[in-house]
């Protein structure tokens, strides 16, 4: 994997600190949204789950009852909000702003195709958005989440978006922002941070859920 250094945020233990518990974090990205269908850039643009979007977080119930968690943590934003009540998780749910997705500035509600027509090769995890966060950014922000959750007791679930999960991914196995371009993530699917002999894992990633 060859990764730009200068996009490497800020250091990411490679093996558990001291202080972390070595527990499972689940993610969970939101259901489908009008403008994630589309392949829009959805930020915080707040929108809600379509009917599509419902059906497929109501298949998160059933994944995940009678599983514990010692904390649930959920974006602000309205569909993850949804997903996480249509989960059942939203009584114990607390809202983390860190959470949020990227913020695309200029490019927000844009499709790749339109602004690659402006901006060849652009690519968000390597380039960023003009008047919106830098890769940097969304790293220190994850960077927050993840020390947070490893100092809980016990395991975690966490609700929140495609582009912020890929790289809340990549920094939990201590790489740079720039490696959630390789972590393709659907919504509505189940992920799960483990560890390996105190080393930062990947339980499993991009699990799709079966239809009822």
């Amino acid at each position: 994997m060859s990764l730009d250094p200068s996009l490497s945020p800020l250091p990411s233990p490679s093996r558990s600190p001291a202080t972390a518990r070595e527990h499972e974090v689940v993610l969970v990205r939101h259901g489908e949204t009008a403008w994630s269908r589309a392949g829009r850039h959805t930020g915080r643009t707040d929108l809600p789950l379509t009917e599509a979007g419902e059906a497929e977080a109501r298949r998160l119930e059933p994944a995940l009852a009678g599983r514990f968690f010692a904390q649930v943590l959920c974006s602000p934003l309205q569909r993850a909000r949804r997903t996480c009540e249509l989960a059942g998780l939203a009584p114990q749910a607390a809202f983390d702003p860190d959470l949020q997705e990227w913020d695309y500035g200029l490019y927000e509600g844009l499709t790749s195709p339109q602004i690659h027509a402006e901006v060849p090769g652009w690519l968000v995890f390597r380039d960023g958005c003009p008047e919106g966060e830098t890769p940097e950014a969304v790293a220190a922000r994850v960077d927050r989440v993840i020390e947070r959750v490893r100092a809980v007791d016990g395991p975690v679930a966490l609700f929140a978006h495609g582009h912020l999960l890929r790289v809340l991914a990549a920094r939990w196995l201590g790489l740079p922002a720039a490696a959630g371009a390789h972590l393709l993530l659907d919504t509505s699917t189940l992920s799960t941070l483990a560890w390996y002999q105190g080393v930062p894992a990947l339980g499993c990633w991009n699990a799709p859920l079966v239809q009822s």
